[in-house]
């Protein structure tokens, strides 16, 4: 991109950002009398003579689609793999922008061939991310396709999107005749999110009176925490509720803040979170003061997938910050996340802040640290005597180790689990099930050890 057009790319991108423009797509395409699609100005490009794109009538209106009209193109083998057609600049669909409510496009097409169907947004100085493929699985039949665009959110150039160029037989391969291609009905829909938690995160226990709450229902958070500062990420952040419980959502996560109100956390002794993921890969937690200003110390999760894991990290990881003087968060990773309960806490391991009374039922707790390494902690809640026992196994179901077998009194309990087996030996990192039986009451949970 010269240099003329990367400054229109900024002045269009300002006119935006101040609201001086109207975003909205022309949806759905459905190429019928009175909607959108039909009257446009397609121009077909790279297929040898280029002939125009048609609009005909439904060759099997007996299948999924039933529109009456829809838009026919024909492949050349004489064209290029990449042949294809596209709207109008400045008209036709219309200028919108890529976010959280659009991201996901949908196709309908009708194919002879298996093939990648492309589809490309285009900004008015031609600046694209490019086209996303996805191939059809079946021949002479209606299908429809789905489009993940929710990586492009944010991005320059998905940002005044004014033309959409389709791709209706993209091979690589090159064709060995003329294919015709039919496809209808793209419309626009929310951003996929492949899997969310059935449960809202755990509710913590402990004392509101040793905690500095950042984002929790169960505590009150201190004031001036700004959930999505803009730093120019490309991360959806959404507040939703999962069974009446208020739970941070990144979509689409490439890095993201949270500011907040400089605190001295300096006599705290761990930072609490609870995280549910079904697709990261990559993750890592920044705490940052202001002065010094650094983002070298962060801390690694060992991801646990599809499940809520609760991680109390040492703010000894972050030996160059400065704990009198916290005010932001940062997360870089990759992939849609839930978060919750963001905390600073000095609880003590071994000290338990709850009253005196009885449980209420029997219980069993996340281990904290977690991730930890070398020994965690294990408490549980016994609401009259039971025989206790509680091991320890690895994710084959193996027996690693007991660490109670015996009669217990009703109360809170603690158990430390030092990382050996049975023999006393130390065990590798991985992923650990640990499991308390008391009477009939059977619990289990997974935590992480890391060497």
């Amino acid at each position: 991109m010269d240099s003329r057009n990367k400054t229109l790319l900024v002045l269009f991108y300002v006119l935006l950002k101040s609201g001086g423009m109207v975003l909205a797509q022309n949806s759905p395409i459905d190429f019928e009398t009175g909607g959108y699609g039909a009257t446009w100005t397609w121009t077909v490009f790279e297929n040898g003579g280029n002939p125009s794109l048609e609009i005909v009538t439904n060759p099997n209106t007996g299948d999924i689609n039933s529109s009456a009209t829809v838009a026919k193109f024909t492949a050349l083998q004489a064209g290029q793999p990449w042949a294809g057609c596209e709207s109008l600049h400045g008209s036709d669909i219309g200028t919108f922008s890529l976010d959280a409510t659009n991201s996901t496009l949908k196709i309908m097409v009708y194919k002879t061939v298996i093939s990648d169907v492309g589809l490309k947004f285009v900004i008015p100085t031609s600046g694209s991310l490019g086209e996303i493929k996805v191939a059809n699985t079946v021949t002479n039949a209606w299908e429809e396709l789905t489009f993940d665009f929710s990586s492009h959110i944010g991005l320059p150039e998905a940002i005044g999107i004014d033309q959409i160029v389709v791709f209706p037989d993209f091979n690589l391969g090159g064709r060995t005749q003329d294919n015709i291609i039919y496809f209808d009905n793209i419309s626009f829909s929310p951003a996929t999110v492949p899997g969310s938690p059935a449960e809202a995160a755990p509710t913590p226990t402990l004392a509101e009176a040793n905690v500095i709450s950042i984002f929790s229902d169960a505590y009150t958070n201190i004031d001036g925490v700004n959930l999505n500062p803009v730093w120019g990420q490309s991360t959806v952040v959404t507040e939703m509720a999962i069974e009446g419980n208020n739970t941070l959502l990144y979509t689409g996560l490439n890095y993201q803040g949270t500011e907040f109100i400089a605190q001295d956390v300096s006599g705290m002794t761990y930072l609490h979170i609870d995280y549910w993921t079904d697709n990261s890969t990559a993750l890592n937690f920044f705490v940052i003061s202001q002065t010094p200003t650094v983002d070298s110390d962060y801390h690694t999760f060992a991801l646990v997938s599809e499940q809520w894991v609760s991680v109390d990290i040492p703010l000894t990881t972050f030996p160059n910050v400065d704990l009198t003087d916290v005010f932001q968060f940062k997360v870089e990773g990759n992939g849609t996340i839930y978060w919750d309960n963001f905390y600073f806490y000095s609880n003590p391991v071994g000290v338990d802040n709850r009253s005196e009374t009885l449980p209420q039922g029997f219980a069993l707790e996340q281990n904290f640290p977690n991730p930890f390494n070398p020994s965690t902690t294990i408490r549980y809640e016994l609401p009259e005597e039971a025989m206790v026992n509680v091991t320890i196994y690895d994710m084959l179901g193996r027996q690693v180790k007991t660490l109670i077998n015996q009669t217990q009194d009703a109360g809170f309990k603690s158990v430390v689990w030092n990382a050996t087996n049975d023999y006393g030996k130390p065990v590798s990192a991985g992923i650990y099930l640990y499991q308390i039986q008391a009477g009939e009451y059977i619990s289990t949970k997974k935590m992480v050890l890391l060497k």
